[in-house]
């Protein structure tokens, strides 16, 4: 196996995969609706996709949009009093069939009252379609680069993309500026580099 090659076609197909999304008006009006959200946004999936919304709600909250990441199992367990009415979920899973997930959404409306509800999915006529009041679409036709067709990869590429394209359009609509970053986020290389670290030396 030329193992140079292999790994080009990988990137490649991952870089195609999100070259294929369309962006339609329910992009829009997701963003929308995560601008008005009266209470926090909260993130959920499961396995790959749960890391995915795990990094979603962490990008969000650096960036002007307090969020936090319930995992779906956890949430049957005591997390899911967590969440309150005003709340606005983000629930990331592929199939749109993920048990936990549409378990968590269900009891999320059925006893918290919870409806707000953005679906991303690459199966746009699943169970969670039925749970959202807006679905995403991540495309039917992505094409795993793995060799079995098995391996969450380039699904996984077009789901953090389009978290990243919510997120970031998000923090432009709200004039979030970099001491606004750095508020939220001053240590470490990124703290250093949006302003002068302060100084906690003699003066």
């Amino acid at each position: 196996m030329d193992i140079k090659a292999r790994m080009i076609d990988i990137i490649e197909k991952e870089a195609a995969a999100i070259r294929a999304i369309r962006v339609t008006d329910a992009f829009v009006e997701a963003v929308s609706l995560l601008h008005s959200c009266n209470g926090k946004v909260v993130t959920t999936g499961i396995g790959k996709a749960g890391y995915i919304a795990n990094k979603f709600a962490a990008t969000m909250s650096s960036t002007g949009t307090s969020s936090f990441f319930v995992h779906p199992a956890e949430a049957g367990h005591g997390d899911l009093g967590m969440l309150s009415e005003e709340d606005c979920i983000v629930a990331f899973s592929t199939s749109g069939k993920s048990n936990e997930v549409l378990e968590m959404l269900n009891n999320a409306s059925r006893n918290l009252n919870i409806n707000t509800v953005i679906g991303i999915t690459s199966h746009m006529d699943s169970p969670l379609r039925d749970l959202s009041k807006i679905v995403l679409d991540m495309g039917s036709d992505i094409e795993e680069p793995c060799p079995i067709n098995i391996t969450p990869s380039a699904t996984i590429a077009v789901m953090l993309a389009i978290s990243d394209a919510l997120a970031l359009t998000l923090m432009e609509l709200k004039n979030f500026t970099a001491s606004d970053y750095h508020a939220r986020h001053h240590k470490g290389y990124l703290g250093s580099v949006t302003r002068p670290a302060p100084n906690y030396g003699n003066s």
